[in-house]
Order: C-alpha cells, then sequence, then structure tokens
C-alpha cells in the first residue's frame, strides 16, 4: 500500500501563487507515476498534471492540462518520495479540491481510473 499526504492548500487572490505537496510513504516504489487531479462539486475529476519518478514518457517530460499549462509546474524529490505542483496567476475557476495520486503503470496518466493511490484532498480556493 501506499498513502499519500497533500497540504499547501488556502485561499489567495486571483494572480496569486499557491504550492502545493504531496508526501508518498509506504510501498513507493511499486509507483511509477505521480499525478494531480482536481474536482468541484457536481463534477468528474478533472486531470491536472502527470510525473514519472524517471521524469519522462518516452523523452517527453511531465504532462500538463491544456488549462494550466504555462501556469502551474510539477516538480519532484525522489529522496523524499515528494512531488510539488507550483501554481501561478490562479485564476478563480482554478478554485477546487486538489487530489494527489499515484499510479503503478504510466499508461494511462490522464485519467484518473489509471491510478491506485489517492490522497485525501486539499482545498483551493481563488477569489476574484
Amino acid at each position: 500500500q501506499v498513502q499519500l499526504v497533500e497540504s499547501g492548500g488556502g485561499e489567495v487572490q486571483a494572480g496569486g501563487s499557491l504550492r502545493l505537496s504531496c508526501a508518498a510513504s509506504g510501498r513507493t516504489s511499486s509507483t511509477d507515476t505521480m499525478g494531480w487531479f482536481r474536482q468541484t462539486p457536481g463534477k468528474e475529476r478533472e486531470f491536472v498534471v502527470a510525473v514519472r519518478w524517471s521524469g519522462f514518457w518516452n523523452g517527453v517530460g511531465p504532462i500538463y492540462a491544456d488549462s494550466v499549462k504555462g501556469r502551474f509546474t510539477i516538480s519532484r524529490d525522489n529522496a523524499k518520495n515528494t512531488v510539488y505542483l507550483q501554481m501561478n496567476s490562479l485564476k478563480p475557476e482554478d478554485t477546487a479540491t486538489y487530489y494527489c495520486a499515484a499510479a503503478n503503470s504510466g499508461y494511462y496518466a490522464i485519467t484518473s481510473p489509471g491510478y491506485d493511490y489517492w490522497g485525501q484532498g486539499t482545498q483551493v480556493t481563488v477569489s476574484s
């Protein structure tokens, strides 16, 4: 089993920044990919970004949703089994509960069913 704990959520004004962290513990060596998803009430969980612990898919680095490209950056600290999501230029539409997830395989990295473990979520609220 793998446990994921998110932190860093909060409330910020539009244009501001937040940094989310996701600390993984347990059998982390079995995981291949880490991802962030977000969800608002009444909507499906939405893919935000994914990264492999190795860093690449066939030479390609992290995968970002179009809605966050150029504003969000994922990074990882393999030694600490932690991934970070730096969110800049936040918009009110970024308001959501953000979930960290871990997958044993990187083949379905942009879909929530592709992940095997989930954190409890952290709320991000962006006010206009």
